[in-house]
């Protein structure tokens, strides 16, 4: 089972966005996702980077794909749509608005924003030219199973949210904006402050979601420390791990230990705990009651 690191939920500062793919470079993964999937005003920071960060990710031998936006509105995000095709790069769809733009048989991959839950769309998919799906991270085991078998049939990899925080909804509102008391077109980019999402609680102060602009996401952080075993049992290709602040490098490397069986089980979550003692881990969607339940509890 190989590593995919997803697109950048999170606004982060240019020189923070760069030397995170700096460092990536030499992340013990076989494939990166770059650009923007969460909100098209964020884009023109970073945007002259993309080029850079691929040419070198590919240098250091990385499978590089760009990603479409989740939730595709204005005129001026179809023709960024549009402009990806051009761009000459494998493109993750987020939103199936996106092959409007796509030639029938033009190969892509399918991110987890889109709803694969059955063997229908699969087969669909593959026949319109996904070659790689990235399943819906609140997928439980069985569905996975049933994909995952058949993307082997069709030859398409097959992929499974392995860590972060889960994305849940993309709204036409942005929650950052309206907690600061402005607009939407004048957000003055509040989300730069949460560099891994804004924690929301209830009014009985329990941790509840995190809002990330216009979208929403788990307060906790998807680990699959404990599944890797039943995922690659199940037929997982690869295992997506999508970007956070701290040492992210290492954090990949100890995934891939833990694929490799050359650390123990539980020891990616004891890493985790360790760096960040108050953030709350989960893995329930697979085979939990809840999913936010957490198996090494």
């Amino acid at each position: 089972m190989d590593l995919t690191v997803g697109p950048n939920q999170f606004f982060w500062k240019p020189e923070s966005w760069t030397a995170f793919y700096d460092h990536l470079a030499t992340a013990p993964v076989t494939r990166v996702v770059l650009g923007e999937v969460v909100c098209s005003k964020r884009l023109p920071f970073y945007q002259d980077c993309i080029p850079d960060a691929m040419e070198m990710l590919m240098e250091a031998g990385k499978a590089v794909a760009v990603t479409s936006l989740a939730l595709i509105t204005l005129k001026r995000e179809r023709k960024l749509s549009a402009q990806l095709v051009d761009a000459g790069i494998e493109v993750e769809i987020n939103d199936l608005a996106m092959l409007a733009y796509l030639p029938n048989g033009t190969p892509f991959s399918v991110g987890p924003l889109v709803n694969v839950y059955n063997e229908g769309t699969l087969r669909w998919l593959a026949a319109r030219g996904a070659t790689r799906i990235c399943l819906p991270p609140e997928l439980p085991l069985g569905p996975v199973t049933t994909l995952a078998q058949l993307g082997r049939d069709l030859g398409v990899a097959i992929e499974v949210w392995g860590h972060g925080r889960v994305p849940l909804a993309i709204s036409g509102r942005c929650y950052h904006a309206r907690m600061h008391g402005r607009t939407k077109d004048n957000c003055q980019f509040a989300c730069e402050d949460d560099p891994d999402g804004l924690d929301v609680s209830t009014l009985d102060d329990q941790s509840f979601l995190a809002m990330n602009g216009v979208q929403t996401l788990s307060d906790s952080y998807a680990c699959a420390d404990h599944q890797i075993e039943t995922l690659q049992n199940a037929g997982v290709t690869h295992l997506r791990l999508s970007p956070q602040t701290g040492d992210f490098t290492a954090l990949c490397a100890l995934y891939r230990d833990r694929i490799d069986g050359t650390v123990a089980r539980g020891a990616v979550a004891s890493a985790l705990t360790d760096a960040q003692p108050d953030i709350r881990l989960s893995d329930g969607f697979l085979d939990g009651p809840s999913g936010a339940a957490w198996s090494g509890a």
